[in-house]
């Protein structure tokens, strides 16, 4: 270990003031160690490593004064004036900086161990890999503060503004965040364990791969927030505000989120296994794609504004069908692999029809292998059958898989349905609706408008076709199936031949499914989750 002693200037009061106000700036090592100093203007003055240990500046006029490696160790420095300050690797353990003015002050690697810090404005100050291990920041400003893998643990933040800092890779564990503001924040990967976070403020905030493991989040505001990939296991989160919020594959496992609002909020691929979700506010949230094994909820809330006037009551038999872990999909498989120019129609196509269809707002993944390509569009169950009709469009096969939808659906009333709910008649009912809608929407946009694309990549668009549409409950259902699909050497020219002419018939369809199929199908889900 290499110990470096600093040969310190020893100086009183009066020495230090008279310089000073005779122009003298560099007091670099001075010893003002317990001197009084209050009230002392010493602005712009150079006082890297001094020692300053157990000093009063109180009220003292520090503003851009190079304090760089000082010792401040138990100085008292409440109301001073330390504003773009220089204090990089500082030592200010369990100082007094209550109410003092740190604006734009540089504290890089600085040490604030148990430092008291009340009302401190901080906005705007570089704190990065700063120690304030145990300070007391109750109620201090940091807006747009740098604090990158600044260490907080145990700290008492409580009412303290964050707005608009950096906080990345910061550890804030066991901290006190009570009524804490972090709007618009980043804390990507933040430590946050077993802190508390009740009522904070997190809207808008970067929390993307934070670790909030056990921490209380009760009646804390995340809405917008980006909570995708966290680590919430254990957390408290009940009557959060998690509206819109992003928590895509966020492990929630054990969470309690009892009356949480969840309205609109993204969560696929989430882990709730084992949490609680009694009195939920669930309106416009997907169901689909979650681990619930072990799930508690008693009740949940679908009414739009969270007002109870939509209760739905569930059994510990009804949980398990109400979350589904089956994301619902439509897959088009083509007998023949993509190519750049087939890609760029295909997505050009793709665009024309969402431009007259919401429906079709999101674009599909899009698997290529060596002699087939796999094109899959995710949706809820109500939406299947729509999507199916409007995915299968830019190709040969697009004819005779919308008259098997059509033959499908307009079967279902014709046929002997009266042993159903009601509810399902209602869903049967709805699906016919919308696919005539569907249809009506597409009108604008004949095939002909799309035949410059088609034509491009002829092959690819006349290749038979599979469409097969899977629900919320894993129950496939094969919409079409071209007879020539899987004969790829043997047909492949004749496709070509026909590449010209896409008018030209296809060979005969695959017997349509019996109809006690498409009701058992429309059964296996719940209506509620359409």
């Amino acid at each position: 270990m290499i110990n470096i002693n600093f040969c310190y200037t020893v100086m009183n009061v009066r020495e230090i003031i008279q310089q000073y106000a005779a122009g003298v700036r560099d007091f670099t090592a001075a010893d003002l160690t317990e001197l009084n100093l209050s009230g002392a203007t010493l602005s712009g003055a150079d006082l890297s490593e001094a020692n300053l240990s157990i000093t009063n500046l109180s009220g003292a006029n520090l503003s851009g004064t190079n304090l760089s490696r000082a010792n401040l160790n138990v100085a008292r420095l409440s109301g001073a004036n330390l504003s773009k300050a220089k204090l990089t690797q500082a030592q200010l353990n369990v100082a007094n900086l209550i109410r003092a003015d740190l604006r734009g002050a540089q504290l890089i690697q600085a040490s604030l161990i148990r430092a008291e810090m009340v009302r401190g404005s901080l906005s705007g100050a570089n704190l990065s890999a700063a120690n304030l291990s145990g300070a007391d920041l109750r109620e201090a400003t940091l807006r747009q503060a740098n604090l990158t893998r600044a260490t907080f643990n145990e700290a008492n933040l409580a009412g303290a503004t964050f707005s608009q800092a950096n906080l990345k890779g910061a550890h804030l564990n066991g901290t006190n965040l009570h009524k804490a503001d972090f709007s618009g924040s980043n804390l990507k990967g933040v430590e946050i364990r077993q802190g508390n976070l009740t009522c904070a403020n997190f809207r808008g905030a970067d929390l993307s791969g934070a670790n909030l493991r056990w921490a209380d989040l009760s009646g804390a505001n995340l809405s917008w927030a980006d909570l995708s990939n966290a680590k919430l296991s254990g957390a408290t989160l009940v009557g959060a505000d998690l509206s819109n919020a992003n928590l895509v594959n966020t492990s929630l496992v054990h969470a309690d989120l009892s009356k949480a609002r969840l309205i609109k909020a993204n969560w696929i691929g989430a882990d709730l296994t084992g949490a609680t979700l009694t009195g939920a506010k669930l309106y416009a949230v997907s169901r689909f794609g979650l681990k619930t094994e072990g799930l508690i909820c008693e009740w949940v809330d679908l009414s739009p504004d969270g007002d109870q006037s939509q209760i739905i009551r569930l059994s510990s038999e009804a949980v398990k069908t109400f979350f589904n872990e089956t994301l619902p999909t439509v897959k088009i498989i083509v007998d023949t692999p993509l190519d750049l120019k087939a890609n760029l129609a295909l997505a050009s196509i793709y665009n024309q029809i969402a431009n007259v269809s919401e429906v079709l707002n999101q674009p599909p993944s899009i698997e290529v292998g060596v002699r087939r390509t796999t094109i899959t569009f995710t949706s809820n169950n109500a939406d299947l059958f729509i999507i199916a009709y409007l995915a299968i469009v830019p190709f040969k096969d697009g004819g005779p898989t919308h008259r098997n939808i059509v033959t499908l659906l307009n079967s279902l009333p014709s046929r002997s349905i009266y042993s159903l709910s009601n509810q399902d008649k209602q869903q049967i009912q709805k699906l016919l609706t919308n696919i005539g809608e569907a249809i009506e929407q597409l009108k604008p946009i004949k095939t002909v408008k799309l035949a410059p694309e088609i034509k491009s990549s002829a092959n690819f668009f006349i290749a038979p076709t599979q469409t097969i549409i899977t629900n919320s409950r894993d129950y496939s259902l094969s919409i079409y199936s071209n007879q020539d699909f899987g004969k790829y050497l043997m047909n492949q020219s004749s496709w070509s031949e026909q590449s010209e002419d896409t008018t030209t018939p296809s060979r005969p369809v695959s017997t349509l499914p019996p109809v006690s199929q498409i009701v058992a199908f429309i059964k296996a889900w719940d209506y509620l989750t359409g």
